[in-house]
């Protein structure tokens, strides 16, 4: 979600600060801003500089460069809005409104001074009213709607000429989730972070030192990164640091060598990230089954044969597209393992109360590895006595892989579109390995059917390669979608989760209301909304549920509705006045779910690109959820 950078350096580090923020545009936001101590740079003099804007960040450079802001000291920020709506006076980062006569004094004759702290936020401070009620007592001005100006503030309060010390002091007095970046005008080469429930990282450089939300926003700056834990407060300066745990004792924290992708991935051929992602996922499917040559537990890490045999069910928690992986997951893991499987979206897991088992494998899936929701879930599992963990995550250095006991990392290589395309297709391969290696461990799988799994995962790549071929149906398609404004998705089986992930693409790119239904459950209400005017898009491979599908087809063209139905070949559905069919080029049996999403991701990309909508950053949306 929202993205940090900070830095303290004897360069003018703005440069580095603003390609941060580029670095981390993937996430989404509605705003960004840079701010630096003027002082902190040789030969400069004066305070606190600042720009923000509403716009996107190459509009935020030209300001800073118009404005002349400089400074070897600085943090920047994009936000996605919480509290507050998008607006310049909310956009971070945020200075202090304080007295400046002493740590929590404050005297009526005493006219407030701005600027003396500076800081950025990511998360979501739950006491914030009682803090704000607490310092507009003490005289302290609010100027936007957001939780993180009572941080400044709060921190300014606190401020007795050692800004670690006020930090450390204001962590305490704070309630839910944060990673925070702040500097001060009368230290103008410090800058103090401080992370609980959302990630920061420290990146260590010659002579410099930088804090970020990810090692992303640093590559091409450093590759030596340390990896906050919860609750660290840590102390940059020029070219050293200092970390104090949760318990405010000093501790050390591994430097790693971190090679991190830039993210601003050159576009080639591509209009948009989203397609190029969409097109990227032959080789994403390939590197993720690179090395596998047969079905192991070892797969996903040392001792996962005994954490296979202790286990017989298996709870898979997830939001958004992850979830929706986790169902078809489900499907897999019951016909092919033989193991009872929940699904769970994590948010409301977490909230209600449920029957722990301790004989249960907690399976998280997240594409960042820090989505809030599924990081609180999984701990919250763990509280339960739930302690066998694993996840299906995209990246290694992740919080999530960090905090379960097995991973499987797959390979989708940074994905920078808001809407995931080859992080799902990549979930569903780790996903399914999964489930052979459940099934393994629990003698339900034939060398026969371990070698047949394998060769067709093998065949993933090539058989993807023939669907993406099918681009130019599904643009004809797209502009009939267009001018819509509602759409349902059917599917059965495997395929109804594929559906629900093709409705909500549609939904998060083209802003064109959508929804998906098991087609059975189309008789019991939905059929009420078919008319000529709403596109009925079904996911139709030939198995055994096809038949019944059909019949469900027949509902909808009996009451006028037009259907667009991805068909095996041998399915034997025609196109005809009101069925529009484009034919997948092979029928993959279990694997079926990865190919047919394709064709979806394509339809929501084309008809967004017709509707001219922002493909890869559409409105209200975030990339890494990291709050609630």
């Amino acid at each position: 979600m929202c993205g940090i950078v900070g830095a303290v350096s004897h360069r003018n580090i703005v440069p580095v600060l603003v390609q941060g923020l580029q670095r981390l545009e993937y996430r989404g936001y509605d705003s960004c801003g840079v701010a630096v101590h003027a002082a902190s740079l040789n030969g400069h003099s004066g305070g606190l500089q600042r720009a923000r804007s509403t716009a996107r960040v190459a509009e935020l450079m030209e300001q800073v460069q118009t404005d002349q802001i400089a400074g070897g000291t600085g943090i920047a920020h994009t936000r996605w809005a919480t509290h507050g709506a998008p607006a310049v006076h909310n956009a971070h980062p945020h200075f202090s409104h304080g007295t400046g006569v002493g740590a929590g004094v404050y005297s009526g004759d005493t006219p407030l001074k701005p600027g003396r702290v500076a800081l950025v936020h990511n998360g979501i401070i739950e006491n914030h009213d009682e803090l704000r009620a607490a310092l507009q007592a003490k005289g302290y001005e609010f100027l936007s709607q957001t939780d993180t100006e009572v941080i400044a503030h709060l921190v300014d309060s606190l401020y007795d000429g050692d800004l670690f010390e006020a930090v450390k002091a204001a962590v305490l007095q704070l309630h839910g989730a944060y990673a925070i970046a702040v500097f001060h005008k009368d230290e103008p080469q410090r800058v103090i972070g401080a992370r609980a429930g959302s990630p920061l990282i420290l990146g260590v450089g010659p002579g410099e030192t930088f804090l970020a939300s990810d090692a992303m926003a640093l590559a091409g700056v450093t590759d030596q990164i340390v990896y906050l834990e919860e609750g660290d407060v840590v102390d940059i300066q020029l070219g050293k640091y200092w970390i104090v745990g949760r318990d405010h004792k000093p501790v050390e924290r591994t430097v790693k060598t971190v090679h991190a992708h830039s993210g601003a991935a050159e576009l080639g051929p591509y209009r948009h990230y989203m397609q190029k992602e969409i097109f990227e996922q032959p080789r994403a499917i390939a590197d993720t089954l690179e090395g596998v040559e047969g079905i192991t537990p070892e797969l996903f890490g040392d001792g996962a044969y005994s954490t296979f045999k202790a286990i017989d069910k298996v709870l898979i928690l997830a939001c958004g597209t992850s979830y929706y992986s986790g169902c078809v997951a489900k499907y897999w893991i019951e016909a092919i393992a033989k193991v009872p499987c929940a699904v769970e979206i994590a948010s409301e897991y977490r909230y209600r109360d449920s029957v722990p088992d301790p004989k249960t494998l907690i399976v998280t899936i997240t594409q960042s590895g820090e989505t809030a929701d599924t990081l609180a879930a999984l701990r919250h599992a763990q509280s339960l006595g739930m302690t066998h963990t694993l996840t299906i995550c995209n990246v290694a250095t992740s919080a999530m892989v960090r905090e379960c006991q097995h991973a499987y990392v797959t390979r989708a290589g940074a994905e920078i579109g808001v809407a995931s395309t080859k992080a799902f297709t990549t979930q569903l391969a780790g996903l399914f390995l999964l489930t052979l290696a459940l099934a393994q461990t629990k003698g339900r799988l034939s060398d026969a059917d371990e070698a047949m799994h394998i060769k067709d995962m093998r065949h993933l790549p090539a058989a993807l390669q023939a669907v993406l071929a099918l681009e130019p149906q599904i643009i004809s398609w797209a502009e009939d979608f267009a001018s819509k404004e509602n759409a349902l998705f059917l599917g059965r089986g495997t395929h109804y989760p594929i559906a629900l992930e093709g409705a909500l693409k549609l939904k998060e790119i083209t802003y064109i209301h959508a929804e998906a239904y098991a087609a059975g459950e189309l008789k019991h209400g939905p059929l009420a909304l078919v008319t000529s005017a709403m596109p009925v898009v079904t996911v139709a491979p030939n198995d055994v549920l096809l038949e019944k599908l059909k019949s469900n087809m027949q509902e909808v063209r009996a009451r006028g509705g037009v259907l667009y139905v991805l068909a095996d070949g041998d399915t034997r559905i025609e196109s005809s006045e009101g069925v529009n069919v484009i034919r997948m080029p092979e029928h993959y049996g279990v694997l079926s779910p990865i190919l047919h999403v394709v064709p979806l991701q394509l339809l929501s990309y084309h008809t967004a690109c017709a509707r001219g909508t922002d493909v890869d950053k559409p409105r209200n949306l975030a990339k890494s959820v990291t709050v609630e």
